[in-house]
């Protein structure tokens, strides 16, 4: 795991201004929305130049599902202006834009630079979250959409070298992004802690991050800063843990329910995770994990611990039950067509990282299950 510069609070932002001037940079390219200009982040980029003699060129031409062609004119403009280090100030979209940056800042323009292999390069790259969920600020992955589909942008050299931690940024949020957010986190913890790729070092990481969720959930959804510190702290140590497994079954099929249904990301994929589960507990037999049945059953056992339930069919009705009880509402009018297409959506390379693995009629049975469309 690439060790990271962490800084913290308000103290954090002097840490972080004496971090950049020693970097030495000249033009810094803040990837941010627009409304971070109202927050104390924005305050500290305004007065950046002044301070240290760095220029921020700022880009914020992109979407909440970022975009190849958005990532494109992103490099365009840190090459225009000769940026030489990038910094991520936002949520997930603000993170993967300019990670994509990072990775193809410094490519041939010989093909696309998404066809083109990534090698690592000195562009130093800082972030900043403004939500507590996507644990984008520390792991290796990046999400942009190519010619309408999901294509993940992975390599180690854009992990941010440096992460500024600063809750306040959470205050201003939409209860619907906070929830959103929160829910992903989550399920990060809980894909990472059983996937077959999972370690020792993950699954500790999976334990921390899913008792700070629970233990502070109700705080941070009524505003206590404290529960907020402590939330910005579980995303990120859920990151941590998908940056060492990677995401499951859970999530390779949430994005769909996005682009058809529009539910927000954390939603999407807290709708998917208890039906993936359930789906596994009751197909044993196509367990793929080499640690065979037994270690399955333990890791089960242990979930229901973690999430305060006496057995795994109570986890199952535990997260089933989590979207609903925080007023997130599924979409309608969701046909037998769409099922099928759902299923045919999901990537077959992240399934593999899924400790059961389910085949197309199994996909099938657990979108159906999502919208109460069968109780087999």
């Amino acid at each position: 795991m690439k060790d990271q510069i962490v800084f913290r609070g308000t103290s954090g932002y002097h840490e972080l201004e004496k971090y950049i001037s020693e970097l030495h940079c000249k033009r810094l390219m803040l990837v941010c929305g627009r409304s971070l200009s109202s927050t104390r982040a924005g305050a500290f980029f305004d007065r950046l130049p002044g301070n240290t003699g760095v220029e921020i060129v700022r880009f914020s031409g992109f979407s909440p599902n970022p975009s190849y062609e958005e990532a494109v004119k992103g490099v365009e403009l840190f090459r225009s202006e000769k940026c030489d280090g990038i910094i991520a100030a936002g949520g997930g979209s603000a993170m993967d834009t300019a990670k994509c940056i990072k990775a193809f800042a410094k490519m041939q323009d010989s093909e696309e630079w998404i066809k083109q292999p990534i090698t690592s390069n000195e562009i130093p790259i800082i972030a900043i979250p403004t939500t507590a969920g996507t644990g984008s600020e520390t792991t290796r992955y990046a999400v942009v959409y190519y010619n309408g589909k999901k294509f993940s942008v992975t390599h180690e050299s854009i992990i941010p070298d440096a992460v500024l931690l600063d809750a306040e940024l959470l205050s201003g949020l939409p209860e619907l992004h906070k929830v959103s957010a929160m829910l992903d986190a989550l399920c990060h913890a809980i894909e990472s802690f059983w996937s077959v790729n999972s370690t020792s070092q993950s699954r500790e990481l999976s334990r921390r991050s899913i008792g700070m969720i629970l233990q502070n959930m109700d705080g941070y959804l009524s505003g206590e800063s404290s529960c907020a510190e402590q939330m910005l702290d579980a995303a990120y140590i859920s990151g941590q843990a998908i940056n060492i497994t990677a995401t499951t079954a859970g999530h390779a099929m949430s994005y769909e329910l996005t682009g058809k249904f529009g539910m927000t990301h954390g939603h999407a994929v807290a709708v998917c995770v208890p039906e993936v589960y359930r789906y596994m507990l009751e197909n044993p037999d196509k367990l793929t994990d080499h640690r065979g049945n037994e270690y399955f059953q333990e890791c089960t056992r242990e979930l229901a611990f973690l999430l305060g339930e006496k057995d795994p069919f109570a986890v199952y009705e535990k997260l089933r039950e989590l979207p609903i009880k925080l007023g997130l509402e599924l979409p309608v009018g969701v046909t037998d067509n769409d099922f099928e297409l759902l299923a045919k959506s999901v990537d077959p390379g992240r399934l593999k990282n899924n400790p059961v693995l389910p085949d197309k009629d199994g996909l099938k049975l657990i979108y159906r299950r999502i919208f109460n469309r069968s109780s087999i």
